[in-house]
């Protein structure tokens, strides 16, 4: 055999070599079943967190009675969660890009559990405030490392499949633990604390199922050092962050308004977690049905539609006289949200350098919920005008019209 033969079959053994432990990499890489479940199972704590107490706000105002200020303190116990995840997100974006998204998730699952049951020992309505602020910052490391993680795994349809799974299964969430909570409300105020004890089931899966993936082998575009391509991506990022802001706004109406006016219609606290729990049914609809939708319609229909879904929904919302009525624009107004929010996390995943990923994630976890935060200060003083249906009602109008003005500035989005 000539030297030019040994040459060329060192050369082919070379490139074999390569091409299988290119191929042992890419098998490694990918996450395993339990790795997946434990993933989605962290998103179910997720969005229905603050929400969790929402049936047993009339009762924590009659409890607080005395304290000054006490209506809207305990509006605050809810929505402090949401403050709290909006404000520290941003620094769980640098965590899990810095030292990465498992020891991130994994400790962040442990603060849930601590921090939110917390709330079922305390009596102060201060120290109350204090826990729910520490439920809040883990919920935003669990968001941010969740969706971090996802991005990591997975590109292209997957992703965009992958993240309606995180979607479906955050308004799962709120379809099985807000309808508890109505039902354990009803009983004692208290006892819908203990529902937060969950995420000590997820800790231990974290642990040994999930891999931390190098950086350097995350998916996405890369960002030139000069920063100039940075421009040019950020201008859309922030466009889209505005865009989650202000659909939570309006779509926090639903825990933090409405077991007010359900109780105007004579129900109670069981009823209520059910009722609310429709707007998250229908996500979880929206939400799978997110990925065929995405392969059909251009992004900036899909953000309309949702956006005037929600707002349709809020319409019935508010001129309903039935408990009936009320459900059936929850439902229609819960779709929208379910298609909206994979939406905004794909385009934005597509967009993120890999270094940059899981900051630029969190900035859409502190969007939707200081949306969340904000969203029954901003519209108290409609609902002094109107009153709670016609805040609902007034809102939907505004989300509606706004869809279909603002279409041409989404495209560019």
């Amino acid at each position: 055999m000539s030297a030019s033969d040994h040459g060329s079959q060192d050369t082919e053994e070379d490139t074999m070599s390569a091409a299988l432990e290119k191929a042992v990499a890419q098998e490694s890489a990918t996450p395993t079943r339990v790795a997946r479940g434990t993933v989605l199972a962290a998103a179910m704590l997720t969005i229905m967190a603050p929400a969790v107490i929402a049936p047993s706000l009339p009762a924590m105002r009659e409890v607080f009675a005395d304290v000054a200020g006490a209506d809207v303190l305990v509006r605050l116990v809810l929505t402090i969660t949401s403050l709290a995840i909006g404000i520290s997100a941003p620094f769980a974006g640098m965590i899990a890009d810095r030292i990465g998204r498992k020891p991130l998730l994994t400790a962040s699952l442990v603060l849930y559990a601590l921090a939110g049951v917390a709330g079922y020992f305390v009596d102060a309505l201060g120290v109350l405030l204090v826990t729910r602020a520490l439920l809040g910052v883990a919920v935003g490391g669990i968001m941010t490392a969740v969706s971090a993680t996802i991005t990591d795994w997975f590109d292209g349809p997957k992703r965009a499949s992958f993240l309606g799974l995180q979607q479906a299964f955050a308004s799962i969430g709120g379809v099985v633990f807000l309808p508890l909570a109505g039902l354990l409300a009803a009983s004692n105020w208290k006892s819908p604390f203990w529902i937060y004890a969950a995420s000590a089931v997820i800790v231990p899966f974290a642990l040994l199922a999930l891999r931390e993936r190098p950086r350097g082998d995350a998916s996405g575009p890369v960002v030139a050092d000069d920063g100039g391509a940075r421009p040019a991506i950020f201008g859309p990022i922030a466009g889209l962050y505005l865009l989650a802001f202000l659909v939570t706004l309006a779509f926090y109406m639903a825990p933090t308004q409405l077991p007010f006016l359900l109780a105007q219609l004579g129900t109670g606290p069981a009823v209520v977690g059910a009722v609310i729990a429709a707007t998250t049914l229908s996500s979880v609809g929206g939400a799978l049905a997110f990925p065929s939708l995405r392969a059909r319609w251009a992004p900036a229909v899909l953000t309309a539609a949702s956006i005037a879904l929600l707002g349709g929904g809020w319409i019935l919302v508010g001129t309903a006289s039935t408990v009936a009525q009320v459900v059936a624009g929850l439902l229609v107004g819960g779709f929208g949200v379910g298609l909206a929010v994979p939406n905004l996390n794909l385009r934005l995943s597509d967009l993120a350098p890999a270094a940059l990923r899981g900051r630029i994630l969190s900035g859409l976890v502190t969007g939707i919920f200081l949306g969340q935060f904000l969203s029954p200060l901003v519209v108290q003083p409609l609902i002094h005008l109107t009153g709670i249906g016609g805040a609902f009602g007034w809102s939907g109008l505004a989300l509606v019209v706004g869809a279909i003005v603002a279409l041409p500035l989404l495209r560019k989005i």
